[in-house]
């Protein structure tokens, strides 16, 4: 009569840790990251078990990737728009400074430009032979920069934004185009600024301090899809929650400005204290009682000839929402950094359009610039279409909320990885690179490519031997922003000549 084997039979455990490996191992024999268009890795079972010699981490914690983008994405982004219609959004007229939305509204819409890979613009060279210039590649139906061009032409602002990850995070690079463009255009202030920062002195460009702010973001649980503009932050006092806000000497032209306002929703009503101070004068406090409302309201307080040169913001009303303040001239250029730690931009298509065009009333863009992709790549990873595919929908999602804006995308910078040893630029980033630049060929949008204007193939081993680049091998340093803002410069100024 035959015995079963026992629970703790070796010769079983053994049969079964060798069926695993086997499994595992053909596992590992599959191109997974082409079956999933490079939403799965690549892997190899010995890779995993043994350390590689040929390719290590530079810095692990700077390679997290999004989580959005473990979401599922094979049809469409799902987004929930049952709060973006004109009834979430009402309010009453205007009255004295405090500035309403208007309703009923009617959603500007537009249709999506995406091309089939048949009708694809033919892709164009990064940079000029004749001048050597990194150039801004135009892959639009023939706008390029009108939107750009005919605001700079006349008489008032002119407003960019700057959307991105930890690349632009403390306004590295933003803050050295702000002041390139202020200087050819006009205008003053640092634009934007979000109600509180964890790390307020890493940003050069402004003193802000404050607290008591409840931080909601798009990947926040608990977040009203309502409330989620362009920045996808927005903030809600805790107790009593101040924010501080005052300008700095250098950079150049953000010690004044003309305009100092607020955004925000107040659905029952709030009691604001504002803190106005100006060079010469002592701060001027204001206390300002708004009545509810769910839609946007305003508070906008225009300078004489001395301009600005602080702002502060004090409410106690835990329903009040607060989107930020933007400090800056009605004339002239004003740009926007609106930077998230970890994002990889895909989060966009959640976004408000109701809620953005409204607050276009005081905030409107005519460039937008997206900055993505370095927390959507793997070590050993060399197919993004699932991502390419993506940040096309993020291209048409955010046309839709600022349809009067031109939109640029910016291919990643350059990134090392350590090889037998040494640094050299991680493999997936010329691939990564190429994806973006057919998602703004798709979308018919602009596009520039941040490594061939740092140097292109292991660029950025130059840039940390010059200290443009921190040790990580991934990030700016703020004098790597400045160089790259020069360059971006110039790329613009070439292509605004077409319109001279």
């Amino acid at each position: 009569m035959s015995q079963s084997p026992r629970p703790d039979d070796p010769g079983r455990a053994f049969l079964v840790v060798f069926v695993a490996v086997v499994v595992v191992g053909l596992l590992s024999l599959l191109p997974l990251e082409e079956m999933s268009g490079g939403r799965l890795t690549n892997f190899n079972l010995l890779a995993d078990i043994m350390e590689r010699s040929t390719s290590s981490r530079v810095n692990q914690e700077a390679e997290l990737l999004d989580p959005a983008l473990l979401d599922d994405d094979s049809d469409s982004i799902a987004v929930d728009t049952s709060q973006w219609t004109p009834d979430s959004l009402s309010a009453p007229s205007s009255n004295d400074s405090i500035e309403r939305s208007q309703y009923p509204y009617t959603a500007l819409r537009v249709k999506s430009t995406t091309y089939p890979d048949s009708l694809l613009p033919p892709r164009q060279a990064p940079r000029d032979e004749a001048t050597g210039l990194v150039v801004i590649e135009d892959y639009t139906d023939g706008r390029g920069l009108a939107y750009t061009a005919a605001s700079l032409s006349g008489s008032g602002l002119t407003r960019i934004a700057v959307i991105g990850d930890s690349y632009i995070e403390g306004d590295i690079f933003c803050q050295d185009l702000r002041a390139l463009l202020q200087k050819t255009y006009g205008g003053h202030g640092v634009g934007y600024v979000n109600m509180h920062s964890d790390f307020p002195g890493f940003r050069r460009s402004v003193k802000q301090g404050g607290e008591g702010w409840q931080e909601f973001t798009v990947q926040s649980a608990g977040r009203n899809a309502a409330y989620i503009d362009l920045a996808e932050h927005y903030y809600k006092p805790e107790g009593t929650a101040t924010a501080t806000y005052q300008g700095v000497k250098s950079p150049a032209r953000l010690d004044r400005w003309d305009v100092s306002q607020v955004l925000f929703i107040a659905p029952n009503g709030a009691d604001l204290q504002l803190t106005l101070g100006a060079a010469g004068t002592r701060q001027r406090q204001v206390s300002k009682s708004v009545a509810a409302s769910v839609g946007p309201q305003a508070l906008t307080f225009k300078a004489d000839s001395v301009g600005w040169n602080s702002f502060g913001v004090e409410c106690s009303d835990p329903s009040l929402v607060a989107f930020g303040v933007w400090l800056n001239d009605s004339t002239g250029v004003a740009l926007d950094c609106m930077s998230s730690r970890g994002y990889s931009g895909v989060t966009l298509t959640q976004v408000n359009p109701r809620l953005c065009q409204d607050m276009a009333q005081w905030v409107d863009y005519q460039l937008i610039i997206l900055e993505f992709g370095i927390n959507a790549m793997s070590p050993g990873q060399r197919n993004f279409s699932s991502y390419g595919k993506r940040i096309v929908k993020v291209i048409d999602h955010v046309r839709e909320c600022y349809p009067r804006a031109d939109i640029l995308l910016m291919g990643i910078g350059d990134r090392g990885e350590k090889r037998d040893g040494e640094v050299h630029s991680m493999e997936g980033v010329a691939y990564m690179i190429e994806e973006q630049r057919t998602a703004a060929r798709r979308a018919h949008c602009l596009f520039w490519d941040t490594r061939e204007a740092q140097g292109g193939q292991d660029a950025i081993v130059d840039w940390v031997s010059r200290g443009l680049a921190n040790k990580d091998y991934i990030h700016m340093t703020h004098k790597g922003g400045q160089e790259l803002a020069q360059a971006f410069y110039e790329a613009l100024r070439h292509a605004l000549t077409n319109y001279e």
